[in-house]
């Protein structure tokens, strides 16, 4: 299980402001009692930063402290002065995923010599390495290089590579698929030894159909577990002491298949690696969340038994391993370890956020231009729209926020289907709500109120800098890719009181509504799909009282669908949506097609139309978690019996509705 030391960790210094107190820290137990022959190391992991340096909400425009690497930065200082020995990585996921993200890659540009904001951040704190995440491929792969060009500290990937061989030792990766750091480690005496210690990155082969318009033609991508067993041979060849996987893929299922997207229990089980990073499923571990999950010991910290950890997202915690070490010969082993997931952050009985941190002010400096340049971004009006548009019930009730990305869409594709062989077919549209909160918590909803509509509001409707794309399906493929969504919610037993509603492991953003049809989802009946579009039940039938133009939708009618090129091909695996039925690609992004809408219109006013609804259950009702702020617009929901039911886990209010 390996542990790290960099040169680097002398490079302090960058919280200089901070230190005076760590005087007053008391070492970690493995550093205050390691033996003459022991060494206490200590791995520190941010992941899924996406951008996020400042404490602050471009979408809702105001600063918050649940977020951000300058609060991140905060307690490092602090841990690597309870340590002898220490090492910071990232893994992945910080490219893209804000606005400030997209002002870098749409509106300034990257040109040779530019350093990115967040990796001008991730030099100020002395990062040792970090490796790709999935979204680092949104912007195209000259930016990508662009902006790694930047970074003071190795960027590994073992599974992408420029040519794919006859095995992956063949591959021309590209980026270097590991790193050895050749440094020194002190020991309870007071010595310096060498230790070699190799980092090793996989991301997501989904990437390959993720960002297909970016990387088809350029790159491939190999199994993450196959790329394992492949390098980190060669890695033990090279004289590692120790191998850290800084794996951007999360915890899932513990038997390996080809491909799989969440694969850290079968990379753990991987010959030669002694400690894993995972991110991607911005989740935190160790914590509850992963008690009975096979191959994990959520108590323990363990995955497949070796020493993990996840650091949440956006900055919210720092992951931690330490690792006591023992020198055998000219040789290290791991003798013990513990795992923790430190919060920058905590969120009290009453719902309020009190922040256990102060932002480091080096490192906000090192991006406060970009941040106000950002500022102005987001700030600039587009038109204004006549009603707000809120997605707090966006997973129970036909919605404005959905609505307009709806539209939008619609009236593009509408456009574009003119003068092609898909003219006069019924172009329907699919959007889901982003932000809906789940995991992203109590206060992770659009919300933006009547009046002004600035580029802020169109990013927090549309939150992903997708493409636009059409598909052409049958009515039987529109039905299905219904019943896809309608997994969302669980099974409910008619006539039973207050039955939680939805499923948490289903996303919101796989929750599409579809515009232009009519529908009813009966929720007595089994979902027909599970959480990632695999056939549970297949004689089920959720979607109910399917019509369009007045009539049942025929099985074997034609129409054209707009989404966007995530769903377009194969993202969430939706029936009709793999990527073979696809007839337009176009260069515009799903944003910048709201704003030309909005832009046009002048006004809008997306009121939703009702297109869908629950089929009624007589007796029957259903808890639904929110956010608070849900309560002052439950008045505008017409035709639904909805009540408070007090409150909900970790900050939501809970609400009860009677079908």
């Amino acid at each position: 299980m390996p542990h790290f030391t960099s040169p680097a960790l002398t490079r302090r210094g960058f919280l200089a402001g901070t230190a005076a107190g760590t005087s007053l820290i008391a070492l970690h137990p493995f550093s205050a009692f390691a033996a003459s022959n022991q060494a206490h190391l200590r791995i520190m992991e941010t992941t899924d930063l996406h951008v996020h340096v400042f404490p602050y909400d471009y979408y809702s425009d105001r600063p918050v402290d649940t977020v951000g690497l300058a609060r991140t930065a905060a307690i490092i200082e602090t841990i690597r002065a309870e340590a002898t020995n220490a090492l910071l990585v990232d893994n992945g996921d910080f490219l893209q995923g804000n606005p400030m993200g997209d002002y870098i890659a749409y509106e300034r540009g990257m040109k040779e010599g530019d350093l990115h904001p967040v990796i001008a951040a991730m030099n100020t704190l002395a990062f040792d390495a970090s490796t790709l995440g999935n979204h680092e491929f949104n912007y195209g792969l000259d930016f990508l290089m662009k902006s790694l060009a930047g970074a003071s500290f190795p960027v590994v990937s073992a599974n992408i590579s420029k040519t794919l061989g006859t095995a992956p030792r063949q591959d021309e990766t590209l980026l270097r698929p590991y790193v050895i750091l050749d440094r020194s480690v002190t020991d309870g005496a007071g010595q310096s030894h060498p230790i070699r210690l190799g980092l090793i990155g996989f991301v997501p082969p989904q990437v390959m159909t993720w960002d297909r318009r970016h990387l088809e033609g350029k790159v491939g991508a190999r199994d993450i577990v196959a790329a394992a067993q492949a390098w980190v041979p060669q890695m033990r060849e090279e004289g590692c002491d120790l191998v850290v996987a800084l794996n951007h893929s999360g915890i899932g299922a513990a038997e390996h298949e080809e491909g799989m997207e969440n694969a850290a229990v079968p990379l753990a089980r991987v010959e030669g690696i002694d400690a894993i990073l995972t991110g991607h499923s911005h989740l935190v571990f160790p914590s509850p969340a992963f008690e009975g999950v096979a191959g994990v010991d959520a108590a323990r910290g363990t995955i497949s038994g070796k020493p993990g950890v996840m650091g949440g997202f956006w900055g919210s915690h720092l992951g931690l391993i330490d690792l006591l070490l023992e020198r055998d010969g000219n040789a290290w082993r791991v003798v013990n370890f513990t795992t923790e997931a430190r919060p920058i952050y905590e969120r009290g009985e009453d719902r309020k956020v009190t922040p256990l941190v102060d932002s480091v002010e080096t490192v906000l400096a090192s991006v406060q231009q970009q941040h106000d340049e950002t500022l102005d971004y987001i700030r600039r009006a587009v038109g204004k729209t006549e009603a707000p548009l809120h997605s707090y019930f966006a997973l129970v009730a036909d919605d404005p926020s959905v609505q307009i990305v709806s539209i939008a869409q619609r009236w593009y594709i509408e456009e574009m289907m003119k003068g092609t062989p898909h003219e006069g077919l019924p172009v329907l549209s699919a959007a889901a709500p982003f932000k809906a909160g789940g995991r992203g918590g109590p206060d992770y909803y659009t919300d933006v109120p009547a009046g002004d509509v600035a580029i802020k509001n169109v990013a927090d409707l549309y939150l992903y800098p997708n493409t636009i794309r059409a598909v052409r399906v049958t009515g039987a493929q529109v039905k299905d890719w219904l019943e896809r969504s309608a997994g969302i919610f669980n099974q409910i037993t008619p006539g039973m009181a207050d039955q939680v509603l939805l499923n948490p492991d289903f996303p919101s953003y796989n929750f599409d509504v579809i515009d232009g049809v009519s529908y009813e989802i009966d929720l007595s009946q089994p979902s027909k799909f599970g959480p990632k579009g695999e056939v549970l039940n297949p004689g089920s039938s959720r979607i109910v009282k399917l019509s369009h133009a007045g009539g049942p939708v025929d099985p074997a009618a034609e129409f054209i669908i707009a989404t966007n090129n995530y769903r377009a091909t194969g993202g969430g695996n939706f029936p009709g949506a793999g990527g073979d039925t696809v007839v337009f690609e176009g260069p515009d992004t799903n944003r910048d097609i709201i704003v030309r809408y909005i832009h046009e219109r002048g006004s809008i006013n997306p009121a939703a139309d009702g297109n869908w609804r629950f089929a009624a259950m007589p007796g029957t009702s259903v808890l639904f978690d929110t956010g608070p702020r849900a309560a002052d617009h439950i008045a505008d929901l017409k035709g639904m019996v909805i009540e408070s039911a007090g409150d909900g886990p970790d900050g939501f209010m809970r609400l009860r509705i009677s079908l």
